[in-house]
């Protein structure tokens, strides 16, 4: 059966919380899903499941700097919970310490990955997101947003797209054009030489301007 990979960026944690529980309450797999979300300042300590703690000052700096590989920083405990009972604390080389949970999590930790594949862009156009969107949505983590990444079945991407913009999601381009207009340049080198990204078109359904899809790019991963 075909597959998608359907995104949407946040830019508060909650809302991407929210539409993760319903997705799961919808029947979607929590291993199916992805939340990738900032916590600069340590600001989402309180919601780590077992092993979770403070970000060191010093790894937390690396991971800005991009000298720092994506490590895990605490325990990803995952169980029949859902999804958000396996936050775990990673530091991501470019865009900073964030909590996260999922299938992209394996990616982002891998052995070099971190570093040796361009963090989280990389992971993302590994999973078959187009390059220029994996830059956006790394910056909009970065920023302080939550991104939320579902491995959907083609005939629950629309309920999984649904759910996606009912709980907040946020218009790419118009952040992306707002950033650009700051100084952000997109496809900002990320140490991602060895990278070939895959060639997943964005899929933007009429009507729909806060959620991406890329077909066939669930399949593999």
């Amino acid at each position: 059966m075909a597959h998608h990979t359907v995104t949407a960026l946040f830019d508060r944690y909650e809302d991407a919380s929210a539409a993760v529980a319903k997705l799961e309450a919808g029947g979607v797999p929590h291993g199916d899903i992805s939340l990738v979300g900032n916590n600069e300042g340590d600001r989402h300590s309180g919601l780590l499941g077992q092993g979770g703690g403070a970000l060191g000052a010093e790894t937390g700096q690396k991971a800005k700097d991009g000298t720092g590989a994506g490590a895990t920083l605490g325990t990803v405990v995952g169980g029949a919970a859902g999804l958000l009972a396996g936050l775990g604390l990673v530091a991501i080389p470019g865009v900073g310490p964030v909590v996260a949970a999922g299938w992209l999590v394996a990616t982002l930790t891998g052995a070099g990955v971190g570093a040796a594949a361009g963090g989280l862009a990389g992971a993302l156009t590994g999973a078959g997101i187009s390059e220029t969107d994996a830059h956006a949505y790394g910056e909009g983590v970065r920023r302080g947003g939550t991104l939320v990444t579902v491995k959907a079945e083609e005939s629950r991407a629309a309920m999984v797209m649904d759910v996606l913009e009912e709980h907040g999601s946020v218009d790419l381009d118009q952040k992306s054009a707002a950033w650009t207009r700051e100084g952000w340049t997109p496809l900002a080198s990320s140490g991602s030489d060895s990278i070939t990204p895959a060639p997943a078109p964005t899929v933007l359904p009429e009507g729909r301007t806060r959620v991406r899809s890329y077909p066939g790019a669930g399949s593999g991963i």
